[in-house]
């Protein structure tokens, strides 16, 4: 099935081809005496859970606010409190980077928002492209912890866990990679002698939060929404199309009427792919479960046996490497059904796993070499693949940093969704 997987998309076929025939060969090889009408069950079977409802609607709401001045007035807001300071540029960078990942909740989305303005900002003020690029694409990666978070979502969905509960442990990852990202960007700006810039007076800092206070309100209504239980996942983005719709039509109008046909048919794209990902991702699953294929691959690895910290560490390897060479909805559909038993027979927590699970997959959208970030910052800038990757390795290495870290403590994730729902 592996096989038939790599050779389909070696030869360019979406990846919703390859799913889909090497379940399709699986079943007919190795299960022939079941009726294939399955195969159609466990698709639809995939797409029903009422919680992928949030997906279009969070993909709606990004595209609203992407296309309107949410981003721009997030990004004056951060620099108006930060620019000033040693690194100012580059911390600014991560913390709209963070802001508006906390709306979008689209890696690629906060790429195009937050890169476009600040990257000419950046080389003028001093900083080397390498750095700039590296910065842009690994801090937009925040988005895909800070909720809302597709990545969780679809995890979620196939291994049956909380996704408020996820959203909630997604917080503390989140603004751990903020700091050292800003720890980095300082130590960089003092070793390269980058200039400051001039302070903000307090006036400018009151008219930056005036224009920015209806765009923060966005991350307030998610996390506060999820944290009291006013809200369920699906209410919650179902508020946030509402509220950007409210924002950038009647309050911005930056974005009118006639424009909101043409941004429904994008995000009806980009779901249509998102669904049958899912339900291909469903229907693989049930074979290699019903096979019992996970479990021979953990017998074989000698994982049955082995303490939560190996489990743990296996995951993060097996999910590191997949999300490098592979989608990371895609490398989640597979991987997720196979360890999750282990998981569970491990007695490790399904949210600390899914967090961090969803932390591989914000590295595999940056790491070489086929990072989803980095092919949208080369349409974006208009860069060679080559130049973007260049000052990635310290980024990857601070993510990296920041995974161990919330493995060995497991509260910097686990402490909201504990003081919320446990």
């Amino acid at each position: 099935m592996l096989a038939i997987m790599a050779v389909l998309m070696l030869l360019g076929f979406p990846m919703m081809i390859p799913m889909l025939v090497a379940t399709l060969a699986g079943f007919l090889i190795y299960l022939p005496n079941l009726k294939t009408d399955i195969i159609i069950q466990q698709m639809i079977s995939g797409i029903s859970p009422v919680a992928l409802i949030t997906v279009p609607m969070f993909i709606l709401a990004a595209d609203i606010v992407t296309r309107g001045r949410t981003a721009n007035r997030l990004l004056d807001l951060a620099m108006t409190f930060v620019g000033h300071l040693r690194g100012g540029l580059a911390v600014t960078t991560a913390l709209s980077c963070t802001l508006f990942g906390a709306i979008s909740g689209s890696t690629q989305a906060t790429v195009v928002a937050i890169g476009g303005p600040l990257r000419p900002r950046m080389l003028k003020g001093g900083y080397e492209d390498k750095f700039v690029l590296a910065l842009i694409i690994n801090a937009s990666d925040i988005a895909f912890l800070i909720p809302p978070s597709i990545g969780m979502i679809v995890f979620g969905i196939v291994g049956k866990v909380s996704i408020a509960e996820l959203f909630l442990a997604g917080i503390g990852p989140g603004l751990l990679i903020l700091l050292l990202f800003t720890i980095y960007s300082v130590w960089y700006a003092l070793r390269r002698n980058i200039p400051l810039l001039p302070r903000a007076t307090w006036p400018e800092r009151f008219s930056a939060m005036r224009r920015a206070a209806l765009a923060t309100m966005f991350p307030v209504m998610i996390v506060g929404g999820l944290f009291t239980g006013l809200f369920s996942p699906t209410e919650v983005a179902a508020i946030a199309v509402i509220y950007a719709l409210i924002l950038e039509v009647g309050v911005h109008r930056a974005v009118a009427l006639r424009d909101i046909p043409a941004i429904a048919y994008s995000t009806g794209l980009i779901t249509g792919i998102v669904f049958i990902l899912v339900g291909a991702g469903a229907a693989f699953s049930w074979l290699i479960s019903f096979a019992q294929i996970p479990q021979q691959i953990i017998g074989g690895l000698g994982l049955a046996d082995a303490s939560p910290a190996v489990v743990l560490f296996a995951i993060c390897a097996a999910f590191f490497v997949a999300c490098m060479f592979v989608d990371s909805i895609v490398a989640t559909l597979i991987l997720t059904p196979i360890f999750m038993p282990l998981v569970m027979s491990a007695g490790l927590d399904p949210v600390l796993v899914g967090t961090i699970v969803t932390l591989q997959m914000a590295i595999g959208s940056a790491t070489p070499p086929f990072g989803c970030d980095i092919f949208t910052a080369c349409a974006v800038f208009r860069k060679p693949y080559l130049e973007v990757i260049r000052g990635t390795p310290p980024f990857i290495a601070l993510l990296l940093l920041a995974t161990f870290l919330i493995a060995a403590f497991p509260q910097i994730a686990l402490f909201l969704p504990n003081l919320a729902f446990r």
